[in-house]
């Protein structure tokens, strides 16, 4: 866990600091049991018909982004998609995959203050739920 040291001598970690983020995934390779770090993480709102990028980041040591929603903005209702860079994260480890991309298409409701996507991916498959 990184710690960042305040001037007035506080201590937060990375993920207090994400706590307040809306969105957050994680990337699991079900080939090997192990999180997948370096994988592009894209995301995007669809407003009225067109997908506008809001974000790009790349999962951490431990296959997560504990961040994914720009920083000090309100997450709005409405359709969003995350997508996973799968295929230029197995080609980077020498491996061949099926899917280039993994798209995640998911509905914003306001139903719950923080949504989480997890991918759990393989060179020949992927599954995804929605996450706590």
């Amino acid at each position: 866990m990184k710690v960042l040291v305040l001037g007035t001598g506080m201590l937060l970690s990375a993920y207090t600091m994400a706590a307040d983020n809306p969105l957050s995934v994680h990337v699991l390779n079900l080939q090997t049991g192990l999180p997948s770090s370096e994988v592009a993480v894209v995301l995007e709102q669809n407003k009225k018909g067109q997908w506008i990028k809001l974000n790009e980041k790349f999962t951490n040591e431990n296959g997560r982004v504990t961040a994914l929603y720009p920083d000090h903005k309100t997450l709005e209702q409405g359709v969003y998609r995350v997508t996973f860079k799968t295929g230029d994260w197995f080609k980077s480890h020498n491996e061949n995959s099926f899917f280039p991309e993994v798209p995640v298409i998911f509905n914003v409701d306001g139903a719950v203050k923080h949504y989480h996507i997890p991918l759990l991916v393989s060179p020949y498959g992927y599954s995804t739920y929605r996450g706590n």
